[in-house]
This record gives C-alpha cells, structure tokens and sequence, in this order.
C-alpha cells in the first residue's frame, strides 16, 4: 500500500543519509592503527630455495606490506570516497586523514628506498617517477625513437 498523497512522513525522519562509521576523529584513529598494525603483523611471505653444496633447504622469507589507502578503506568497511568526504566533517577529520596519508606515503617511500619494496611500483603509486617529454627541432613532441630520427634527416621545403 503506497503512502497518502500529501503526507509528511519524511519530516519524522532526524537525518537523511546513513549515518557515519566514525563519529569521532578519535574512533577513526584508532581504527586506521588498527589497519597499520595489521600490516606489520602479517606481512608477505616468499619462498626460496637456498643451495648449499649437494643440499638445499626451502625456507619462507618476512617481506614487507606496502600500506595503500585501498587496504585501509577495505579494512575501515567503506570506500575511497567515503575516506575523502571525511575530510570535510571538520579540522579533527581533516587531520586524522592527513596524518594516515603521510604515514602511508612514508611507509611507502622508506620501504622502496630500502628495498623492501619494488621501487619502481612504489614511485609510480607516489607520483615520484620521473618524467621527461622530448621535443624535434619544431618543438613539437616525439613519440619514439624512429621519429626522432625522420625529424633529425628532415629538410624543411622552404628553405631550399
């Protein structure tokens, strides 16, 4: 049975929208230590053989886990977005989030310099990878390495 036209069933309601996982900056905090402390408390495993004369013996190495913003998300029980739009729920928010940002990212940047962690992944994730665009003679961008060389050998009609 659908509700009466006209009626004002929506004024009972105290808040629209389903209410936060977090409602304090507090409880967030804890709960992203929580997720910290998990990835130091199992971290990656990898299996090598070592070799020893006509012996060799299988033994599982401790390899670090990288902390992401996806883990965590995943471990808080919301999604990506949710984590950003907790940014604007005040300074507290605001600086619980920046705080675990920039332990991730020196997480991250100390575990690759290391080499505990794929450097190369890590820079990318980070935003660190060099970038360089070259450019021919007419300033316009080359895309491999066989342009270069037609744009090198290149005479330019107007000048003959």
């Amino acid at each position: 049975m659908p509700a009466p036209k006209g009626n004002s069933y929506w004024t009972l309601r105290s808040s629209s929208g389903r209410k936060p996982v977090f409602d304090t900056p507090q409880k967030l905090w804890k709960a992203c230590v929580k997720y910290f402390q998990w990835c130091e408390d199992n971290p990656l495993q990898q299996e090598e053989i070592v070799k020893y004369k006509d012996s060799f013996e299988r033994i599982e190495l401790n390899k670090m886990r990288a902390m992401t913003k996806r883990g965590l998300c995943l471990h808080l029980g919301i999604d990506q977005q949710t984590l950003e739009n907790y940014k604007d729920r005040g300074e507290d928010f605001l600086g619980v989030i920046t705080r675990v940002e920039d332990i991730i990212f020196e997480q991250k940047f100390t575990g690759a310099a290391a080499d505990l962690l794929n450097s190369n992944i890590i820079a990318r994730e980070l935003g660190l990878a060099d970038k360089s665009e070259l450019t021919g003679k007419n300033g316009g961008a080359i895309q491999s390495a066989v342009t270069i060389e037609v744009i090198d050998n290149f005479e330019d009609p107007d000048t003959k």
